[in-house]
């Protein structure tokens, strides 16, 4: 490239990140599917390349089990990002947890930095409800609990991991299918890809047994619900016809509702598909004796759990850190 047109194109998206500072500065040279390591462990997880694109968000008026909250179907426009293979395990979720067993499975002292963050309370009740760890789902944490583990994974890695926005979540779900589910409109073959009321034996189950979707994305519909970063608002903000809305979200402006989407080990078919959405409630901290009441747990929520998303264009660290860092609303 001419150093004129070099320097025309660096001043286009200089202007353009002043414009809209949510804009990124630089992009990633290369979008291959990779594991990240978490450094000085053994620990790592799978993430793969979800393209740009468009979709139909939300489900048609003919849909089987369909609930007015999932339209109007809208068309979205989507960058590229990455998406985590699996839920977030409690073998990863633990150390986040627990600054002493991070500690203990460390090859290295903590960095200052990894040392100084700031931690769940230690739960009052077994947050696995009996289910066990390892690689099971890591369950019950609030969305807040969520996006601080993103926080403690950036600080490990130097990555920019979050939560999936709505629109993401569905159309990585969805794999550029348009049916009742991934796989089709026949909820028989459900077994084959999630765990769910009729299989599940009422529990959650390893990540990756069932098959993946075709995007390589395992217990996507199931297992547990993956919480979004979208306030859940019902129905979807109306868009111009034929117009793509590009990167959808709604910014959470309450502590409740906000979106999880995939159905979970107790849910039955009709919750499994595809465009159905659920949404936090504080009925989920009944139990919990604080006050004001825990803004890491969920005691009542054990079928509740993450996948992280990392965006192929890297926002820049006061953006990054204006994620990780807003202020919590107490709940009393």
């Amino acid at each position: 490239m001419k150093p004129i047109a070099l320097a025309c194109c660096s001043l286009m998206l200089l202007l353009a990140y002043l414009i809209d500072p949510l804009l990124p500065k630089a992009t990633q040279l290369s979008f291959d599917p990779y594991q990240q390591e978490i450094p000085g462990t053994e620990q790592y997880f799978g993430m793969v390349p979800i393209p740009a694109g468009e979709f139909i968000m939300g489900s048609a008026e003919s849909e089987k089990g369909r609930l007015e909250d999932e339209g109007p179907q809208r068309k979205v426009s989507l960058d590229a990002f990455w998406i985590g293979t699996h839920e977030i395990t409690w073998d990863l979720f633990e150390m986040f947890l627990d600054k002493n067993y991070e500690a203990s499975v460390s090859e290295k002292a903590l960095p200052v930095e990894v040392d100084g963050l700031t931690r769940p309370s230690t739960p009052y009740l077994d947050m696995t409800f009996g289910m066990g760890k390892g690689n099971r789902p890591a369950i019950a944490m609030t969305q807040y609990g969520a996006i601080q583990f993103c926080k403690w994974l950036y600080v490990k890695t130097g990555i920019f991991y979050r939560l999936p926005t709505e629109a993401e979540w569905e159309y990585a779900a969805r794999a550029g299918s348009e049916d009742t589910y991934f796989f089709g409109n026949d909820p028989d073959q459900i077994n084959e890809y999630a765990w769910h009321a009729g299989n599940s034996g009422e529990s959650t189950h390893p990540v990756g047994l069932k098959k993946p979707n075709p995007w390589g994305l395992y217990d996507i519909l199931g297992n547990v619900m993956e919480w979004t970063y979208d306030g859940y608002q019902s129905p979807y903000p109306k868009a111009q016809d034929g117009i793509a809305l590009k990167n959808p979200i709604i910014e959470p402006s309450s502590l409740y509702p906000r979106v999880l989407r995939g159905g979970h080990y107790e849910s039955g078919a009709e919750d499994l598909r595809s465009a159905k959405r659920f949404f936090s409630t504080p009925v989920w901290k009944q139990l919990d004796p604080q006050i004001p009441k825990s803004k890491w747990w969920f005691p009542e929520a054990p079928f509740l759990g993450l996948r992280v998303v990392r965006p192929y264009l890297t926002p820049s660290e006061e953006v990054i850190m204006a994620y990780y860092d807003q202020s919590h609303i107490d709940d009393y």
